[in-house]
């Protein structure tokens, strides 16, 4: 207030030794500034005069007394608050209605505090931790067992598979050969590496190998053939005087008819049916 206002702006009285307020280098009486500016309480609709303290959110304006939860009327001045469609909240009357719970200890999440989410469920930060090491989770890679989650590390130690041949973890797919767990890339012949995933092997000591590789280093020689007589052959094989024959192979030397199941005799290195033999 200066000496240069000494009359109401508006109503024109003099302002001498009575309370005025100030609008655009204007001077007011109370009375005319009330009427002219003063904002109405969105609480009570009275208008909040220049002597009371006006609280404003958002555009819109409270008596300090009106300014208050919704659904519990406690005082909101200088104390945290949420809105929800316009109504103003205390945030333990909003977390009761709206705030979504934590998964893992059911408690609300209040308005204003870190909420994590994961596969459509809601965690305090606090408690998105890993099930094992309790360390926090936050952004980092996790991978989820029996709705417990865990930090790639602790998961690993763990639960996860270690490839037979490399003796590292296996995240993904694999490979199971006499109820051991292979990386679909480390399931090679043991003689010549060539790649077994979705291809015909044969294991021997806990170790595959392709079919040509076993034929080669451990199968018997058919006495007729001489092929390799393996698990993938014929499923009947006859051994005779330490030698081996394919049920297919075994044959007479001379007619060729089958000998499976059936008398025959030997001349020499042939084998003969009863009838070609006598």
């Amino acid at each position: 207030m200066t000496s240069s206002h000494t009359d109401c702006h508006y109503c024109l009285q003099s302002l001498r030794g009575r309370k005025y307020a100030l609008r655009d280098e204007n001077a007011y009486c109370i009375a005319c500034y009330d009427s002219l500016y003063a904002n109405p309480c969105e609480e009570c609709k009275q208008p909040i005069e220049c002597n009371s303290k006006d609280l404003a959110y958002k555009g819109r304006h409270w008596h300090e007394r009106c300014f208050k939860c919704a659904k519990c009327s406690r005082s909101l001045v200088e104390k945290p608050f949420a809105a929800k469609d316009e109504v103003l909240l205390c945030t333990e009357c909003y977390s009761d209605d709206y705030s979504s719970k934590c998964f893992h200890c059911q408690k609300a999440i209040m308005p204003g505090s870190r909420k994590m989410e994961f596969k459509g469920s809601s965690w305090h930060e606090s408690c998105f931790v890993c099930q094992y090491c309790r360390q926090p989770l936050g952004t980092k890679p996790l991978i989820t067992k029996d709705n417990e989650n865990y930090c790639v590390p602790c998961f690993e130690k763990q639960f996860a598979h270690h490839c037979y041949s490399c003796k590292k973890v296996i995240t993904s797919g694999g490979v199971t050969c006499h109820d051991q767990p292979w990386h679909k890339e480390c399931f090679v012949c043991a003689a010549c590496k060539t790649q077994l995933y979705g291809q015909r092997f044969i294991s021997k000591d806990e170790y595959p190998y392709c079919v040509d590789c076993f034929g080669k280093l451990y199968a018997k020689k058919c006495a007729a053939c001489k092929k390799p007589i393996t698990a993938l052959g014929s499923a009947k094989y006859i051994s005779f005087e330490e030698r081996q024959w394919h049920g297919e192979c075994f044959n007479c030397a001379k007619c060729s008819v089958s000998l499976v199941n059936q008398e025959f005799l030997t001349r020499q290195d042939d084998i003969l049916c009863h009838e070609c033999g006598s």
